[in-house]
């Protein structure tokens, strides 16, 4: 795969895109990154990039022109799926992390500044717009950089083990279970003693159901579309009874 960043501030994505395991996987060639400067498209002496929207809103907007001159120079005769990192678009999730990854497609991501972007280019590339939340950033970059991180380390060969990602929260449609590490005791409190028993299957089961506890109290709406077993749905209803049961022995306390 590879990856064409254009913003205002190169610097910044490169600088954190090769660092790490990100870093380390560009560094093998599981994947390609460049990051590319806008201005350097300008069609005038000041490479100007920006100017006022037709509306009475305040702000800039970055031009059409050097957007659409930088995607040519950059994309030659291939076609990247376009990304424009903009809080319109669809919340970026775990699922469509996994989807660009599979799909395997170059990317181009376009980071917007100030106002936007002209609607135009937009749509004569075709972008398709993504958020990473209901917010409001400075530019694009940060979104950008979270996109590209939360695709290459799905990628073949960037992590050792398949295990390092599948058991991560919203990987399954589940949060994450608690994870501990040595010392076995720290300031009085314990590992469970099921991860410390060498049993692997009691292990397993421990997690699940972890997993299952911590989407229930924290993200329950995430529920709905898990994929769940008879077990985990038997597991779920013991647990809803037994929190129901807690909530009412505080009331009467």
């Amino acid at each position: 795969m590879r990856i064409d960043i254009a913003t205002l501030f190169p610097e910044i994505c490169e600088t954190y895109l090769g660092q790490s395991i990100v870093g380390r996987a560009r560094a093998k060639g599981v994947f390609e990154l460049y990051c590319h400067q806008i201005r350097d498209y300008a069609f005038d002496k000041h490479h100007r990039v920006d100017d006022t929207p037709y509306s009475e809103r305040q702000g800039m907007l970055l031009l059409a022109e050097p957007i659409w001159q930088c995607y040519c120079a950059v994309v030659g005769e291939r076609k990247p799926h376009v990304i424009y990192m903009s809080p319109r678009g669809k919340t970026l999730n775990q699922t469509k992390l996994k989807e660009l990854a599979e799909k395997g497609e170059d990317l181009f991501i376009l980071c917007g500044h100030y106002e936007g972007v002209d609607q135009r280019v937009l749509d004569k590339l075709c972008a398709e717009e993504i958020s990473i939340g209901d917010f409001v950033l400075t530019g694009g970059e940060l979104p950008a950089m979270i996109l590209a991180d939360g695709v290459v380390r799905l990628l073949d060969g960037t992590l050792s083990q398949e295990d390092c990602f599948v058991d991560e929260s919203h990987y399954s449609g589940l949060l994450e279970y608690p994870q501990y590490t040595k010392p076995q005791i720290w300031q009085d409190m314990a590992v469970p003693d099921v991860l410390v028993s060498g049993h692997h299957a009691n292990i397993m089961k421990w997690r699940r159901e972890k997993s299952l506890e911590e989407t229930y109290l924290r993200r329950p709406e995430l529920l709905e579309t898990a994929e769940l077993s008879d077990s985990d749905r038997a597991y779920l209803s013991e647990l809803k009874a037994r929190y129901e049961d807690m909530q009412e022995f505080l009331q009467f306390k």
